[in-house]
């Protein structure tokens, strides 16, 4: 009798989607626990900035890469590939069914069918790249990025200095871009199934709630969270919407209501070139974020 393969279940989508609250509700529902493949919410100083669940909105159902590193560690898609795939086999010996959450795709990916074969870059290409950066800052990156490889760019953390030099450093190694790369087939073979569920709602509501999300975190602190992880500004970890644009905003170069504005505004892109990135995933199967009984009945279809 061939022994019957065990399931992860994505449940990805962009942010303030609703994925935390239906994540919690599905992981009662089949009994499991929840992997954060949300690469913001791993570290332990970044809470109101990055929506993670308290205790109480948890409800019990355990959280895997919540508050599990600082934000010193140098810690990578690569890292959590291996040790996602660990914690898997740990968890497969209690579940049936573990649902992976969040909306980091390239982290998604990783777990999924592995990260792309990526070639060594010389160490001179980088170092001129970030002394680039340096002088003519971020805005200089994404024109750049924008150029060599325009698809790319629109699903990109275009806020995150290393992702975009990570872009142009291969570009200018290579000739090659990063969408290059990436269509490339190297895909693995995981040893055990893969359920993936987007969760979406229409354009307006998502940026009013979005809104409303940054009004609260910045009711709940975000400001003064920011302002104690100033020293630290230039950390891979803090190169991300939400604490860049106060990190400006505390560097003088505009006032508080154009931060709020920022915030806001990049925000919303960043849901957009979330659901790009996920809409190219033909595997995914989409559900409006308020539709818990289609959702569990897809699952018990699948899962049988």
């Amino acid at each position: 009798m061939t022994k019957k393969l065990k399931t992860i279940v994505i449940l990805a989508g962009p942010t303030a989607v609703g994925k935390t609250s239906l994540s919690i509700q599905l992981a009662k529902r089949f009994q499991t626990e929840i992997i954060s493949a949300d690469s913001r919410q791993f570290y332990k100083e970044m809470q109101i900035g990055t929506a993670k669940p308290t205790e109480e909105e948890m409800g019990g159902v355990l959280h895997h890469f919540v508050n599990s590193h600082n934000i010193q560690d140098d810690y990578n898609v690569g890292h959590f590939e291996k040790d996602a795939l660990k914690l898997l086999d740990d968890l497969f010996k209690k579940h049936d069914m573990v649902f992976v959450v969040g909306g980091s795709g390239l982290y998604v990916k990783a777990l999924c069918e592995g990260i792309d074969d990526m070639p060594t870059i010389p160490v001179e290409i980088r170092q001129k790249l970030n002394a680039e950066f340096e002088q003519n800052g971020i805005e200089y990156l994404q024109k750049e990025v924008a150029q060599c490889d325009p698809e790319y760019f629109e699903i990109v953390d275009q806020q995150n200095p290393q992702r975009l030099i990570r872009a142009l450093e291969l570009y200018r190694a290579t000739g090659k871009n990063m969408s290059y790369y990436r269509a490339q087939e190297n895909k693995i073979e995981r040893p055990f199934n893969i359920i993936k569920i987007g969760l979406e709602r229409p354009r307006e509501e998502l940026y009013d709630r979005i809104n409303l999300r940054m009004d609260q975190m910045i009711a709940e602190g975000l400001f003064e969270e920011a302002e104690k992880l100033y020293p630290f500004k230039n950390l891979n970890a803090l190169q991300t919407v939400g604490y860049s644009e106060i990190f400006g905003f505390l560097d003088g170069e505009y006032d508080r209501k154009e931060a709020i504005r920022l915030l806001k505004r990049n925000s919303r892109r960043y849901a957009k070139r979330q659901m790009t990135w996920f809409k190219k995933d033909e595997e995914f199967v989409w559900f409006s974020a308020e539709d818990k009984g289609k959702v569990i009945d897809y699952l018990e279809s699948k899962i049988g």
